[in-house]
C-alpha cells in the first residue's frame, strides 16, 4: 500500500529548499562576490526568466561558454530551474571544436564571456542552428548579442522551477571533440540526483562543508563537488582559475574543507616553496581524479595534507570506485572499490568475467551511468555488454583486474585516449591536425608519461623531408590545436607498425617509448 508518495526532488528542489531552511547562510563565494542560499535561488530563478523571454522551450539545450565566475553558475542552474539542458562547454577546446559541439546538441541559445563572446562571432557563420538572436552575452559584444545585465533588470525572480521527468536531460557534458565527432554524455536529472547522494556519502560532506571549485565548471569533477555540496548545503568558493599561491591561500584563509582536485594540482601544491606557511588543517576530504596517479605522490600528498585523501576512478559516462582513505599508504597502487550500490565487473574479449586476479576490461553498472551518448547510437551500442539478465553494462575502455578484496587496479587503457592533466584526450583529434602537415608522410599519437600532467601526448612521425625539425613541428602543430591538446614531443621513425589491415599498433610504440618521459 501506498499512502503518502512524495516526488524525488531534483536539483531545483535542493536550491529551493537550501533558500527555504538555509536562507542567510552564504552559499557561493567568487573572489568579492558571495550569495547566500536565497539570493541564490532567486538569482537562478531569474535566469530561467531570461530564457524564458528568449522563447525557448522546455528541454531546449543552452550552450554555455564561460569562465568560472557566478555568471555562468547562474547560466547552468538557471537553464536546469527553467526545464531546459544546462550545455557548458570546455574554453580550451578549439574553434572549431565548439562549433562541432554547438550543432551537434543542436543548441537553441548560447550564453557567452569575455573572450568567448568573440570566438563565437569567429565561427557563427559556419553554425549549422539556427539561434534567432539568442545570443547571451556577459562583457562586451556587438548588436547581435543581449546583454544578460540588461535582461536580469527585467527578470521574474519569483519564477518558479519548472516540474521536469526525472528521466528528462539534466545537462550534457562533451568527452571531446576539436576535429573528430564529439561525444555528448547526457544525464538525467534523477542521474544527477544520484551523483549527489552517493558522492556526498563516499566523499564526506556535510552542512559545514567549505568546499574548493578550482576546475572549469564544465567539468564532472567540479561537478561531483558541486553537486555535494548543494544537497549538504554547504558553501562552495569558485576560482575563475587555477593557481598554485591562490589555492593555497583559500585553503588557509577562508579554512576550506573539500575539493575535487587532478593530480597536477597537488602536485603543484606540493612544490610551492611556500607551502609549510600556510595552515591547511581545516581540510577534512579531499578527492583526486581525473588521470593516473603516481604511488609516490598519493604517499606524498596522504603524508603532507591533512585530512582523509580519496582518490577515485570513474567516467562522467558513470562508473565510479572509491579509495576508503586509511588504505591508501597500505595499498597506493588500487583505485578502490565500487561506490556503494554500484557494481564492476572484468570481463575478456569474449565478454566472459574473468578469475579474480585476472586482467580484463572493466565494465561499470549502477544508478550513475548517464542516459547515453547524445546523437550517437553507434557509441552507445559499442559501450554496452548485455548480461543475462538483461541488464545493460557500461564499458570503460580500460583494462583492469579485482583482487581477492575486491580492490581494483588499472593495468592499461583499451583505447587510445590519453588522460592528461585530468582532460581527455583523443589522438585521433591530433593526428588529423599532424597529417596536414606538407612533409609528414605518417603519424600516431600515444600517450607517454609526464612527472607534470601524469600523461602527455607525443607524436610519432614519419618523415621524407630530412630538413624538418622537431621543434618546427611542435609549433606548427602547437598552433592549430586546443590549449590542452597541444603535444609535448615529437620523435622520428622510419616507418609505424602496423597490422595486415593496416591498423598501427599504438601498443607497439607504447612500449617503444615505455621509458620516455616529457
Amino acid at each position: 500500500m501506498t499512502w503518502f508518495n512524495a516526488a524525488e526532488p531534483n536539483l531545483s528542489e535542493l536550491l529551493r529548499l537550501n533558500a527555504r531552511f538555509r536562507a542567510q547562510k552564504v552559499a557561493i563565494v567568487a573572489g568579492d562576490e558571495q550569495w547566500d542560499w536565497q539570493q541564490c535561488e532567486r538569482h537562478v530563478a531569474r535566469m530561467a526568466s531570461v530564457f524564458d523571454t528568449l522563447g525557448l522551450s522546455e528541454g531546449d539545450r543552452v550552450v554555455v561558454l564561460m569562465n568560472n565566475s557566478l555568471s555562468m553558475l547562474q547560466a547552468m542552474l538557471g537553464a536546469i530551474w527553467g526545464g531546459y539542458v544546462a550545455v557548458p562547454l570546455n574554453t580550451s577546446v578549439s574553434d572549431d571544436g565548439i562549433a562541432k559541439m554547438i550543432d551537434d546538441c543542436s543548441a537553441a541559445a548560447i550564453v557567452a564571456s569575455d573572450e568567448h563572446i568573440e570566438r563565437i562571432d569567429k565561427i557563427r557563420s559556419q553554425l549549422q542552428v539556427k539561434l534567432n538572436g539568442r545570443l547571451v552575452a556577459v562583457g562586451s559584444a556587438d548588436e547581435n548579442w543581449q546583454q544578460l545585465a540588461e535582461l536580469l533588470d527585467n527578470a521574474d525572480s519569483n519564477r518558479s522551477a519548472t516540474a521536469v521527468d526525472p528521466s528528462a536531460e539534466c545537462n550534457v557534458i562533451y568527452s571531446s571533440g576539436t576535429t573528430g565527432l564529439p561525444k555528448g554524455i547526457v544525464h538525467s536529472h534523477a542521474c544527477r540526483m544520484a551523483w549527489a547522494y552517493d558522492m556526498s556519502i563516499a566523499l564526506r560532506y556535510d552542512s559545514d562543508a567549505r568546499t574548493l571549485i578550482s576546475l572549469g565548471l564544465y567539468s564532472n569533477i567540479t561537478w561531483v563537488t558541486l553537486l555535494a555540496t548543494i544537497l549538504c548545503g554547504g558553501t562552495l568558493f569558485l576560482m575563475r582559475a587555477f593557481d598554485v599561491q591562490s589555492c593555497l591561500k583559500m585553503f588557509s584563509d577562508h579554512r576550506l574543507t573539500h575539493a575535487g582536485m587532478v593530480p597536477i594540482q597537488f602536485q603543484r601544491m606540493l612544490a610551492a616553496p611556500d607551502f609549510d606557511r600556510y595552515d591547511l588543517s581545516s581540510i577534512r576530504a579531499l578527492m583526486c581524479c581525473g588521470s593516473p596517479l603516481h604511488q609516490d605522490l598519493k604517499v606524498d600528498i596522504v603524508k603532507s595534507i591533512p585530512g582523509a585523501f580519496i582518490e577515485l576512478y570513474g567516467l562522467t559516462e558513470g562508473i565510479v570506485t572509491i579509495q576508503d582513505p586509511d588504505e591508501a599508504l597500505d595499498n597506493p597502487a588500487s583505485v578502490g572499490r565500487p561506490c556503494p550500490g554500484q557494481d564492476i565487473c572484468i570481463v575478456d574479449n569474449n565478454d566472459r568475467e574473468v578469475a579474480t586476479g585476472e586482467s580484463g576490461e572493466i565494465l561499470g553498472y549502477g544508478r550513475l551511468v548517464m542516459s547515453g551518448y547524445l546523437n550517437r547510437d553507434d557509441a552507445n551500442a559499442e559501450a554496452t555488454r548485455t548480461d543475462d539478465q538483461g541488464r545493460r553494462w557500461i564499458r570503460t575502455g580500460d583494462i583492469g583486474r579485482i583482487d581477492e578484496r575486491g580492490n581494483l587496479y588499472i593495468v592499461d587503457r583499451k583505447k587510445d585516449m590519453i588522460i592528461s592533466g585530468g582532460q581527455n584526450i583523443y589522438p585521433a583529434d591530433i593526428e588529423s591536425v599532424i597529417k596536414d602537415h606538407e612533409f609528414v608522410d605518417d603519424v600516431a599519437v600515444i600517450g607517454v608519461s609526464s612527472k607534470r600532467w601524469g600523461e602527455t601526448p607525443l607524436a610519432v612521425i614519419v618523415s621524407s623531408n630530412a630538413d624538418l625539425t622537431d621543434e618546427a613541428l611542435l609549433e606548427w602543430v602547437n598552433g592549430r590545436l586546443g590549449k590542452q591538446q597541444r603535444i609535448s614531443g615529437v620523435r622520428f621513425v622510419d616507418e609505424l607498425p602496423r597490422n595486415p589491415n593496416g591498423k598501427v599498433l599504438k601498443r607497439e610504440l607504447r612500449n617503444s617509448f615505455a621509458d620516455l618521459e616529457l
